[in-house]
């Protein structure tokens, strides 16, 4: 063949492949040329340039199409690592693959660990309700098949093909929906598989290798951001947790400062020498309000009985009420008065004033006992100890408040009774001291 026919050939054809032309449009020089009766050569030429052509034809397809999905995978995943929430990147991942792989509808399952089944989790494209409800059990219909093996699979007729598990509610939703051309391709995470993401023709189609391993891509793309927006979920729980930790120990440490404030008061009340009033007094500043001292025949008896039942602070109306109370013996109640509310911690304080008062009064009781006892014996050795160290019995009358060197009266007194009851000598000293 000479040149110029064979530049002459690949003329329309290169034409054809600069507009972009259809794959039917490259027989036309060939028909036209045979259709004119030229030279067999010619026709030749064109028929051999026709085939290069759509060669070429098919490998810039090819290129443009495969730039198209690098493309849309590299905007998918730039756009994925943007989002946040976890509906929006599900969103995401099926509007793009619809976009790009041309389908009907694409949907995306996940995995349900408790269950131990793949429900429906998003879908694009879908219009019917049942289908958006599904859930498929391990190894059930195509989904379930993926979810099981860990592959993908595709079928150009959904219920003509035998290697899947059909039930009554996955054939049902999925024709309710129409679909007829199905592909699956797992949603993986390490060897685990999380989901399964699908595409899905109305019509009957061969999904080819190429579709096939794109959306492959988007289901490694879809997992990861998966897994990024469960851990940034879980992460903002932990941040919430540990903020209401903190809230917690600031809480706590509050709570902390006003019981060591409220010891320090009672302490230092305890150390001077105050009584149970000066404890009602520092226990109305701490809560806030009027607290009071009241006799146990004074305060109201359930209520005085619960509390020292329990050894807790007892509800009357709007007071609060403390029993004051040692062992069996009860001296009386701290009553906090015209308070609705109390928290715990003014609770507590108002249960350890009590206990402190009530420590006030059995000290108290202690001392005077004690100083009666020690009257008696001074007086006994002032009378019958002759020999004592004078100045010892100063000091002893000085610590009773009493003056040795002014002029006392002794009187003798006898009580009728055979047996001298205690409480009547007591009295007896104590009056002899006034």
């Amino acid at each position: 063949m000479s040149r110029d026919h064979a530049q002459s050939a690949e003329t329309p054809f290169l034409e054809l492949l600069a507009r972009g032309a259809s794959a039917d449009a490259y027989e036309q020089p060939v028909l036209l040329a045979r259709a004119e009766g030229g030279p067999a050569e010619r026709t030749d030429a064109l028929d051999r340039a026709k085939h290069l052509a759509l060669r070429v034809r098919s490998e810039l397809e090819g290129r443009r199409r495969r730039e198209a999905e690098l493309s849309a995978l590299f905007e998918t995943a730039h756009d994925l690592a943007g989002l946040r929430d976890l509906d929006a990147v599900l969103r995401a991942i099926v509007q793009r693959a619809r976009s790009l792989l041309g389908t009907d509808v694409t949907y995306l399952s996940l995995n349900d660990p408790d269950r131990g089944d793949t429900y429906m989790r998003v879908t694009e494209g879908s219009v019917a309700a049942r289908f958006q409800q599904l859930r498929l059990g391990m190894g059930e219909g195509l989904g379930g098949l993926v979810a099981q093996t860990a592959r993908p699979y595709v079928t150009d007729d959904y219920f003509k093909d035998a290697r899947f598990q059909h039930t009554g509610t996955i054939d049902a939703g999925v024709r309710d929906e129409g679909l007829v051309a199905i592909l699956g391709v797992p949603l993986m995470l390490g060897h685990h598989v999380i989901g399964v993401l699908f595409a899905a023709d109305r019509r009957a189609r061969v999904f080819e290798r190429e579709q096939i391993a794109l959306l492959g891509s988007f289901a490694a793309l879809a997992a990861a951001a998966i897994d990024t927006a469960n851990l940034l979920a879980e992460t903002r729980s932990a941040l919430a947790g540990l903020e209401r930790a903190n809230e917690i120990i600031r809480d706590r440490s509050g709570v902390i400062e006003r019981a060591s404030d409220v010891h320090d008061r009672l302490a230092e009340l305890v150390l001077r020498g105050g009584g149970v009033h000066d404890v009602a007094a520092a226990v109305s500043q701490v809560l806030d309000g009027t607290v009071e001292f009241t006799e146990a025949t004074a305060a109201p008896e359930y209520a005085l009985e619960a509390s020292r039942a329990d050894g807790h602070v007892v509800r009357h109306k709007d007071d609060w009420i403390a029993a004051v109370a040692a062992g069996d013996e009860l001296f009386g109640a701290l009553v906090l008065r015209g308070h609705p509310g109390l928290d715990p911690v003014d609770q507590l304080t108002l249960e350890r004033a009590a206990m402190v008062t009530s420590l006030l009064l059995l000290a108290r009781r202690s001392a005077a006992e004690a100083e009666q006892r020690v009257r008696g014996e001074l007086l006994d050795d002032l009378l019958d100890a002759r020999d004592r160290d004078p100045r010892l019995l100063d000091d002893r009358a000085r610590r009773l408040h009493a003056d040795l060197s002014a002029a006392h009266v002794v009187l003798a007194a006898r009580l009728d009774a055979t047996e001298a009851d205690a409480d009547q000598e007591a009295d007896a000293r104590r009056r002899l001291w006034a």
